[in-house]
């Protein structure tokens, strides 16, 4: 009589697996790899804006525009010194501070209003698109690896089926340990689709209260650049420290 007790497992499954299963495995592991990277890069970038943000209220703070720029930093990827700039060049072209001639042409109908208001809108919308990047692959993945790996299961499951059937024997040993080796495939699915869910979900909130500074910055940039003064400012500025009015040689 063979005493000998069956191994099972995830070595084994791979091991007695074919191309199909093999194959779902490899791609379950891509995932979860591609997942886990893409959850802590985005989770170190939208630390890093949070720090930007936090420049704002200096830059409101500042003697002049230009001193203004510097304080929210020079770095690339800094939202609030691209609004500012593109509010900036927006609003010396309809004045006609960019000393670049030029000859009349359609948009010159539109406003001071409108046409800071616009340069600030297309800014957010690209600062947004940027930040949400990459969220789609989460998305993907929690949407689909738990269907990938009960696909594992099936195809491991029908397998284990034909190979009872082949050995004749119908035992509880001989059925319950292959079955419960398929459903490793499922518990992968769902080792890969939690975490990417619950990453999209934190990363989600995280760039929704994020562009809501954004969106709030660009309103109060807008405000300054027609009116000449912040509104809706959380707290009112100093007399020696209120933002000066936009001028020429501030530009850089």
């Amino acid at each position: 009589m063979d005493t000998t007790t069956p191994s099972f497992g995830l070595a084994h499954l791979w091991a007695q697996g074919d191309g199909v299963i093999r194959g779902i495995a490899v791609l379950l592991l891509l995932m979860s790899v591609v997942s886990w990277v893409i959850i802590i890069v985005k989770a170190l970038e939208l630390r890093h804006q949070r720090a930007l943000a936090r420049r704002v209220e200096a830059f409101w703070h500042a003697s002049d525009f230009a001193e203004g720029l510097d304080r929210l930093g020079r770095e690339p990827d800094n939202p609030f010194r691209l609004l500012a700039s593109h509010g900036r060049d927006a609003a010396a072209h309809v004045q006609g501070q960019d000393g670049t001639p030029r000859a009349p042409q359609l948009h010159d109908q539109l406003d001071l209003s409108e046409w800071v208001q616009r340069a600030l809108r297309h800014a957010v919308d690209d600062i947004v698109a940027r930040l949400q990047s990459g969220l789609w692959v989460l998305a993907s993945v929690g949407s689909t690896a738990p269907f990938v790996g009960l696909f594992g299961t099936v195809w491991s499951i029908y397998h284990a089926l034909v190979s009872i059937g082949a050995s004749g024997s119908a035992g509880l040993d001989q059925v319950a340990g292959p079955i419960g080796e398929a459903l490793i495939m499922t518990a992968l699915g769902l080792a890969v689709a939690i975490p990417a869910v619950l990453g999209y979900n934190a990363l989600v909130r995280g760039h929704k209260a994020l562009v809501h500074r954004i969106n709030r910055f660009a309103h109060e940039l807008h405000a300054y650049f027609v009116t000449g003064a912040r509104v809706a400012a959380t707290a009112p500025a100093p007399a020696s420290a209120k933002v000066q009015p936009l001028r020429a040689e501030g530009r850089a």
